[in-house]
């Protein structure tokens, strides 16, 4: 077995938290600051990531469906902090529904791109459903990108082999078929047909690896494994491999604060492989994470028997939610990859906003009103049916939306506000009548394939307010929830209409979308209307459970039980005892927090002997002055929610309390279970 991800030599130099930048304190940023790095990549949707190397620069390409621009491509140098390059595409128009006019193509749009490089050549595969196979190309990654069109091919990945072919394969089911594109990737090669016999998934992602055939490909749904197979030639035999197992990194099916204990979760599945100039591999994978849509993480790979697996040593198929950040060659200072805010004031708009299909250009500007994005309002029946309709994705675990609008160029007809783009979908804004103005909170839906609600009746707020206003959405994702408020000072928001239930679904196929809208509903253009100074708050954008209290001491009590970790100092044992015990007012339940660099820690009993791991389960040690080795060793791993993980160093598993049961603490638990009630989550107390 040959471990690639685990060098911990030639890392970034730790860089203490309470030096991290503001920034990174207020947005979600993925890297610890400490040579660490915790899940997700971005705690906002990426789907379908592909990734690749081009030298010592790391590029990760996703799909952006419906919305506009298309296809988003990020770079990186240390895999962890990644930054936005541009898109291949400013509209993807290729008739009329792409453009809501007559139809629409929610759920339908980019699907599953293949970054590739090759010969001086950036290459992006993109499959557009209804459309065909796009294959844009650029000799940089910043643009121009050209575009040729070729017959679609679902869920496809592209190889250029050494001996000058290249390969694509597709397919959901088996047989998969493997073509050849002629060289110019203008045309396949007539005749020609490989095939890849067993079983699979989707979403493919083809390689040659030191000269064997690799593709990895997920089983399609939510709680689902991914797969891999490798072959000596293009044309098999193919062995087959289960990559990933039942992985969910502690993400629940329902909303966290609904789970029960027997939650399946949301599984890794579906991402790309990549290495390090200095020899170690990762996957960037998704999972679903509920109403918040598809979320990427940075996983290792270990090679076992001629496949690269997701994991550790002794904790294949699964994966710690915090690690060690892979050694590129690369120091990084940690930065949030997505800043949402935007004050409308730089002459060009954030480029993470994406419009809601492809905008008309005529109807919305920044120069009409200097410091303001100015929409004019185009005919809709509905929030889902207008035109000109501006998104942002909302980052996780909690964001608090919220806009300034002037409604003085409104007429008669029009409706504008901030919305949540999804079916069922919500918002608030001013509605305009011949009468005046009132504030309203809607519900509607969109009657799509699932979760389809009929349309309830608006909440009305007051009538004919102040031209300028300031509209908040608040989305908390561990419970789906979603609450609407107003105001016209921007500091004093009044609540309105009942809480909106977020969710995931299949009809747009992505999470919720905030946006901005303008429409009239009387069949024909209307006014305009002017936002400003859009803001998200991203309350828990650092949470406790980061913040690892070195030197200090604690107390650990568990998930499951509301049990605490404590010192057997008679049998030299770390135990879990009853809460309300004599045992848990005793010194024995408070451990000193040693810190050991890259976030990993030792823990000493009041005693001064350390927790150690052996394969009976955790014991206390005394080691006489010698420095703690990996028996002594635990990652510190971060959860989220106030959840808190301790992986041992020498099997890569976790410290684990059996639920309701008092006794010897293991140190065999794979991961997390969803719910985060098997023992194996602990709450930190910190004295």
């Amino acid at each position: 077995m040959l471990l690639l991800g685990s060098n911990l030599s030639g890392m970034a130099a730790p860089t203490k938290s309470s030096r991290l930048p503001a920034i990174v304190t207020k947005h979600w940023t993925a890297d610890n600051g400490n040579g660490t790095y915790s899940n997700p990549l971005f705690y906002g949707e990426f789907e379908d990531p592909d990734v690749i190397r081009v030298g010592d620069d790391y590029y990760l390409a996703g799909t952006t469906m419906h919305m506009n621009p298309a296809v988003e491509i990020l770079h990186s140098k240390d895999l962890v902090n990644w930054d936005l390059v541009g898109y291949c595409e400013n509209a993807l128009d290729l008739g009329p529904a792409y453009r809501l006019e007559g139809g629409n193509i929610y759920g339908q749009g980019i699907w599953a791109p293949c970054i590739r490089y090759h010969n001086g050549m950036f290459y992006i595969f993109c499959n557009v459903n209804r459309a065909g196979l796009m294959v844009y190309r650029s000799k940089s990654i910043n643009g121009p990108w050209e575009r040729n069109q070729l017959p679609g091919r679902h869920d496809m990945s592209v190889l250029f082999d050494d001996d000058g072919k290249v390969y694509i394969i597709s397919g959901a089911h088996s047989p998969y078929p493997i073509e050849e594109l002629a060289p110019d990737l203008k045309s396949f090669v007539p005749g020609v047909r490989h095939e890849l016999v067993g079983s699979l998934g989707e979403g493919h992602h083809l390689y040659k690896i030191n000269g064997k055939y690799v593709d990895v490909s997920a089983i399609p749904g939510g709680p689902v494994d991914q797969m891999v197979a490798t072959a000596d030639s293009i044309d098999g035999p193919w062995k087959i491999e289960r990559m990933v197992q039942s992985e969910s990194l502690g993400v629940t099916a329902a909303a966290p604060a609904l789970a029960q204990a027997n939650d399946r979760g949301l599984w890794l599945h579906q991402g790309g492989i990549v290495d390090t100039p200095s020899g170690e591999w990762w996957s960037i994978i998704m999972s679903d994470h509920g109403s918040a849509g598809r979320m990427v993480s940075l996983v290792p790979i270990t090679w076992n028997e001629g496949f690269p697996l997701i994991g550790l040593p002794g904790n294949l198929r699964k994966a710690p939610n915090t690690w060690v950040k892979p050694n590129t060659g690369y120091i990084q200072l940690p930065h949030p990859t997505y800043i949402w805010d935007e004050n409308f004031n730089r002459g060009s708009l954030n480029p993470h906003w994406q419009w809601n299909h492809v905008p008309d250009n005529t109807k919305w500007s920044l120069t009409e009103k200097r410091g303001a994005l100015r929409l004019h309002s185009l005919p809709a029946d509905t929030f889902y049916n207008a035109r000109n309709s501006i998104c942002q994705r909302p980052p996780g675990p909690e964001s608090i939306i919220t806009v300034q609008l002037d409604t003085k160029g409104m007429v008669a007809g029009d409706t504008a506000g901030l919305g949540l783009l999804s079916t069922p979908y919500a918002w608030i804004g001013v509605v305009k009548t011949a009468e005046g103005t009132a504030i309203q909170m809607v519900q509607g839906s969109a009657n799509g394939r699932r979760n389809a609600v009929p349309a309830s009746a608006p909440a009305i707020g007051p009538n004919n307010t102040k031209s300028r206003l300031w509209l908040r959405v608040h989305c908390n994702f561990d419970n789906d929830q979603a609450t609407f408020s107003w105001s016209t000072n921007g500091k004093n928001f009044t609540p309105l209409g009942s809480p909106f239930t977020m969710t995931f679904q299949l009809t747009t196929f992505q999470g919720v979308r905030p946006a901005l809208f303008h429409y009239n509903s009387s069949g024909k253009p209307g006014g305009y209307v002017d936002f400003d100074n859009y803001s998200i708050e991203e309350p828990r954008a650092r949470g406790i459970e980061r913040e690892i209290p070195m030197g200090k001491t604690i107390m650990l009590t568990s998930g499951a039980d509301g049990s605490l970790l404590c010192a057997d100092t008679q049998n030299s044992e770390l135990v879990n005892v009853a809460a309300g015990s004599a045992e848990a007012r005793s010194a024995n339940v408070r451990f000193q927090v040693v810190d050991l660099g890259l976030g990993q820690v030792a823990f000493k009993a009041a005693n001064g002997q350390l927790v150690s791991t052996t394969p009976e389960g955790a014991v206390l040690k005394n080691l006489a002055g010698k420095a703690p080795g990996d028996a002594e060793t635990f990652q510190w791993i971060n959860l989220m929610r106030g959840d808190t993980m301790f992986m041992s160093l020498t099997n890569h598993r976790y410290l684990a309390t059996k639920p309701n049961e008092f006794g010897q603490v293991t140190v065999t638990t794979a991961g997390p279970t969803p719910a985060r009630r098997g023992g194996e989550c602990f709450k930190v107390n910190v004295l």
